[in-house]
């Protein structure tokens, strides 16, 4: 089998056993969807337990980290949350300030200590 065949079947391998599967139940979700009432008692439970495991695994990752946050202080990583929470609340409810700010204060603070 040639390099070019290869690679061609690791893209076909990636595409069936990894998108196509995947791409069924979005659009089945999307399909579904359609008739939901937001405001709905039904989906204000659903965010409700999408926010309340969102925590947790924020609580998690702060309070008993794994793998690289686990050379970082805590200090640090109580500075990096509450400087996403700033950025998130500073740029008008923005996800990705609150994040890139987050992050930067975090790999700043490793690059400080030496930690990175």
């Amino acid at each position: 089998m040639s390099a070019y065949q290869s690679e061609y079947a690791a893209i076909m391998v990636v595409l069936i056993v990894g998108f196509l599967p995947n791409e069924v139940w979005r659009v089945l979700g999307a399909l579904l969807g359609r008739g939901i009432d937001e405001e709905g008692a039904w989906m204000q439970w659903v965010k409700a337990v999408a926010t309340a495991l969102l925590a947790a695994v924020v609580a998690r990752l702060i309070l008993i980290p794994s793998g690289a946050l686990v050379a970082l202080p805590l200090w640090l990583r109580l500075a990096a949350v509450g400087a996403g929470v700033g950025g998130f609340i500073a740029m008008r409810r923005s996800v990705l300030a609150g994040v890139l700010l987050g992050e930067a204060v975090l790999a700043g603070g490793a690059w400080w200590l030496g930690a990175a």
